[in-house]
């Protein structure tokens, strides 16, 4: 059975929520990732930010990118254990329409399940079928 293990991308870096969007801005040109998660002073995932997020909430709306904190883009996040089989991992990518999903163990982020991931180890019609499915 393929698990999320398998196919995550492990060494996540997290934007501590207290960080301004600037900051956030920064770490993903400098990961070059469209997208991090907010971990909290508990070294908890509290949430992840798109470079969207950042356009789109906060520019395009004219917030202060030096002084609005990452956390404030936090909310609610879908994740799944390191464990769970690669179904489950599809289901709920697909069912909330996300593109790159956090993996726990031990409530820990050990590291995120993205659409590359995917590509590279799912065949050709299931793939298809997932895009289908997250961009209708």
């Amino acid at each position: 059975m393929t698990t999320a293990r398998d196919i995550m991308h492990p060494g996540v870096r997290c934007v501590d929520e207290d960080a301004s969007l600037v900051e956030a801005a920064r770490m993903m040109r400098d990961l070059d990732v469209g997208s991090l998660p907010i971990c909290g002073k508990d070294d908890r995932l509290h949430g992840i930010i798109t470079d969207r997020d950042i356009v789109i909430r906060a520019v395009a709306e004219g917030m202060d990118l030096a002084t609005t904190r990452a956390g404030e883009f936090g909310g609610h996040v879908h994740w799944v254990d390191a464990e769970d089989p690669l179904e489950h991992v599809l289901e709920t990518m697909g069912e909330h329409q996300i593109r790159r999903l956090p993996v726990i163990e031990d409530h820990r982020l050990v590291g995120m399940v993205s659409e590359a991931d995917l590509a590279r180890h799912l065949p050709e019609d299931q793939l298809a079928a997932f895009v289908e499915r997250v961009y209708a």
